[in-house]
């Protein structure tokens, strides 16, 4: 006997006032505010300081609940598994059956659009392009604005939330270049938050000065020359791993274990 293949999913067409008041108030909740119409039983929405739209649809009141993004570089990093079962606007759709992971998923969607792939790059050339640089002040000057705007994009980008600790405190919260703002060849790499990490305060510095790095699936690399007492107050055991670490990530990672010298073999 054949396998039937699996029905595709449809929307609710027209959006009925239950699963249009959803959609509008999950995209409203998680920053994209701006209504740009509804086609297909997908609502369209934007965002004023987010790239990229969004589409929700509902295939009844109490779902599934369906998403549709218009950026590639957003979709891979949303956390869910696309789906070829849906017909639908955008490059990507993930199918939700509650609401709280379509939260969860706008929210994503929201901070890696003010993140990726080049607004932090826009922001500043926008602020820093009559700015002179020719001398070492002025220089500085250039980079203590490409690193506000840095930090600014790495909070989005990783939920105001160190991935290593889980500390959320913003105070306590360092943007760490993996590869450093002075041995990077643009500003493109410079601003690009593959190309950093939002560590602890603690981790940051030894991470800086090359006394801890990281391995491609997360695992933290301690050098022998971190004394004990630097090791434990890091905390720095077998469980100590960043979370969502993409491959662009770990490229970067791997410049810097090789500029420190680190042997993947010596996690913690």
């Amino acid at each position: 006997m054949a396998l039937r293949a699996p029905a595709a999913i449809v929307p609710e067409d027209p959006p009925g006032f239950v699963v249009r008041t959803e959609a509008q108030k999950a995209a409203a909740d998680n920053g994209f505010r701006l209504s740009r119409g509804v086609e297909n039983g997908w609502l369209r929405f934007g965002s004023t300081t987010a790239q990229g739209d969004v589409w929700i649809a509902g295939v009844s009141p109490t779902g599934p609940w369906l998403l549709a993004l218009d950026r590639a570089e957003v979709a891979a990093e949303i956390g869910a598994a696309a789906t070829a079962l849906v017909n639908g606007p955008g490059v990507a759709m993930f199918v939700f059956d509650t609401l709280p992971p379509l939260y969860a998923a706008l929210d994503r969607a929201y901070r890696l659009g003010v993140s990726l792939p080049d607004a932090p790059l826009v922001q500043f050339q926008a602020a820093a392009e009559n700015l002179p640089r020719a001398t070492e002040a002025e220089r500085l000057v250039v980079q203590r604005i490409g690193q506000g705007v840095f930090r600014q994009a790495l909070m989005a980008y990783w939920g105001g939330r160190c991935p290593l600790t889980g500390i959320t405190n913003p105070a306590l919260l360092r943007a760490s270049h993996i590869v450093p703002w002075s041995e990077c060849t643009t500003d493109a790499e410079r601003l690009d938050v593959h190309n950093g990490l939002l560590l602890s305060a603690l981790w940051d510095a030894a991470f800086d000065a090359g006394l801890v790095s990281f391995a491609d699936d997360g695992a933290a690399l301690v050098s022998p020359t971190l004394g004990a007492a630097a090791t434990a107050a890091l905390g720095a055991g077998p469980g100590s791993a960043l979370q969502g670490l993409t491959a662009r990530h770990r490229a970067n990672l791997a410049w810097h274990r090789a500029r420190y010298g680190f042997d993947t073999e010596r996690s913690h």
